[in-house]
């Protein structure tokens, strides 16, 4: 058997030395430190997200009672499931739980659950008031809170996704699916607001009601199956 020579050897430590800067087989203490990092990015944003929804929907809950529209309460009930969500994700990351395989999955399946809490509701009082021919008033309340949204939210729900990818975590990028989602429906309630007030659409905010609804129940169910992360 051939004795390697000295070129050679160079030639292995040079590359085990490069692997040793940039590769991720390079030991779990690295890996541990960079994971617990990005752990504690994620909680923090979710703690910003549970601030942001509890402002967000009491102050759309009061705007949607007022106007008595159901897209618009329908819409600050979400926020009040996404805060619910921004909760278990701060759980999950927190303490012993941080490197749990259990507790992500526990705070998947609760994510998913966060998203069948809100459809019920919703589409019940959304099909009411299309049968009742309800019209919503004016608010320039919820037009001005879905606009903040609709800035705020893809920020939110880009970071989360992709730090979720980063930790493998479903729970994470099912919370910030939702942070997507409220921003995708803010739109769509704001056109619906502004169809009201301007064309008299009233039709408009039940039928985005029922989106709500529909889109949430998908949601639920790909979070419950943990396709969030993928």
């Amino acid at each position: 058997m051939t004795e390697p020579n000295n070129a050679q050897l160079r030639i292995t430590f040079a590359e085990h030395d490069e692997c040793g800067e940039s590769c991720s087989c390079c030991g779990p203490s690295t890996r541990s430190a960079q994971w617990t990092d990005t752990a504690r990015s994620v909680r923090w944003l979710s703690w910003i997200s549970l601030v942001w929804m509890t402002i967000e929907g009491g102050a759309g809950m009061v705007a949607g009672i007022r106007a008595g529209s159901i897209a618009l309460l329908g819409w600050a009930l979400s926020s009040v499931v996404e805060g619910l969500a921004s909760v278990i994700v701060i759980w999950r990351f927190t303490g012993a739980r941080t490197h749990s395989e259990t507790a992500e999955r526990t705070a998947q399946r609760w994510v998913a659950v966060s998203f069948w809490l809100l459809a019920p509701y919703v589409a019940v009082q959304s099909i009411l008031d299309l049968a009742s021919g309800h019209r919503p008033a004016h608010s320039l309340l919820g037009i001005v809170l879905t606009a903040a949204s609709l800035v705020l939210m893809p920020v939110l729900g880009r970071a989360k996704h992709r730090l979720g990818a980063q930790l493998d975590s479903a729970a994470t990028a099912g919370e910030g699916t939702q942070n997507l989602l409220c921003a995708a429906l803010a739109g769509a309630v704001l056109v619906g607001l502004a169809l009201n007030s301007t064309l008299g659409w009233w039709w408009a905010d039940p039928v985005i009601g029922l989106l709500i609804a529909a889109v949430a129940v998908n949601e639920g169910r790909e979070s419950w199956r943990g396709e969030d992360c993928c």
